[in-house]
């Protein structure tokens, strides 16, 4: 499993100024980070993963989002054009990423695993400012600035908003019976 020393050794050959933050308590998932690290929600990452089926066949994909905000599966189907997305299970997540299953991070994701980055999350954070994310490790955080991470993952900016529901309009007026 990946961990953060991994995580540390790959930024610190890339040459990205980062710090591993030791966490006052345990998490079970990265959607705790804004409460244990005081910081905002907005600014504080995860990565959930589904299972999206397109025409009998069934692939992972990882979206990183802001934490406490996962993306509605019907908006993650409507960009992949998927017939069906669910959540993956903890098996998959945890083979498939080679992380804890609720402690992805972003980075060291596996070259043929479709990431998409919800744009709400990207363009709501200044590229200067510090963002925070889980390491798969339950009592470390990295924290860097939100352009280097951005600059770093490896995916596909998508609107994750909620897709609209298609309204039909009457093509004709109710028929009246006597």
């Amino acid at each position: 499993m990946k961990d953060a020393l991994a995580i540390h050794r790959w930024l610190l050959a890339h040459q990205i100024h980062h710090e591993i933050v030791r966490l006052p308590r345990p998490l079970t998932c990265a959607d705790e980070l804004p409460e244990v690290l005081g910081a905002p929600a907005s600014h504080c990452v995860r990565v959930t993963v589904f299972q999206a089926v397109t025409r009998g066949s069934a692939a992972p994909v990882a979206v990183v989002g802001a934490a406490g905000t996962a993306p509605a599966p019907s908006a993650v189907a409507a960009v992949l054009g998927a017939d069906r997305v669910s959540a993956a299970s903890a098996f998959v997540v945890n083979s498939v990423t080679d992380y804890a299953d609720g402690l992805v991070c972003p980075l060291l994701l596996p070259d043929g695993l479709t990431v998409l980055v919800d744009r709400r999350l990207a363009d709501g954070i200044h590229p200067d400012e510090f963002v925070h994310t889980v390491t798969g490790e339950r009592r470390t955080a990295l924290r860097i600035r939100a352009r280097h991470l951005f600059s770093l993952v490896t995916g596909t900016p998508a609107d994750l908003a909620v897709p609209r529901p298609r309204v039909l309009t009457p093509l004709a007026s109710p028929m009246r019976t006597a």
